[in-house]
């Protein structure tokens, strides 16, 4: 099962997605991340609080949705709507969810205050991911209807 963590830039929330899905996944699932408008680089922050955490940053880049090395069975877009962010709409027949994480790189303030934020949206992120990989992913993975009504509901329910 391939994923794919989509936001605008792909410098800080699908990668942190993107690396943490990698880290904890069972075999056979697999995750990528992309904007539809990459930044071209990943954020300092991201990859200071992945290392941190014993995540392994080795091959994160920023990467646009056009050259994707598969097309992804899943699509995981992380924007945040409630700021006023626009997702952006991966075309495709896949299976669409929405994991709305505020974006850290555009907090402002003190290194304490934008780390924390940061820390926050990777703790979001780390703790959906970990609620999907509890869910009896074997009979899920052949039943698209109900892995998207348990995708949807983690990303409203875990905050």
């Amino acid at each position: 099962m391939n994923v794919l963590f989509l936001c605008t830039g792909n410098s800080c929330r699908s990668i942190l997605g993107e690396a943490t899905f990698n880290h904890l996944a069972p075999d056979g699932w697999r995750a990528m991340s992309a904007g539809s408008r990459p930044t071209g680089t990943v954020h300092p922050r991201s990859l200071a609080l992945l290392q941190r955490e014993g995540i392994s940053t080795e091959g994160l880049h920023s990467k646009s949705w056009d050259g994707l090395p598969v097309t992804p069975d899943v699509v995981i877009t992380v924007c945040a709507s409630a700021a006023g962010e626009t997702c952006p709409a991966y075309l495709g027949p896949v299976l669409r969810t929405h994991w709305g994480v505020e974006d850290p790189a555009h907090v402002t303030g003190t290194d304490e205050v934008v780390d924390a934020a940061f820390v926050t949206a990777y703790r979001i992120l780390r703790a959906r991911i970990e609620a999907l990989f509890a869910l009896p992913l074997d009979t899920l993975a052949d039943d698209r209807g109900r892995l998207q009504q348990a995708m949807d509901r983690i990303g409203t329910e875990i905050s």
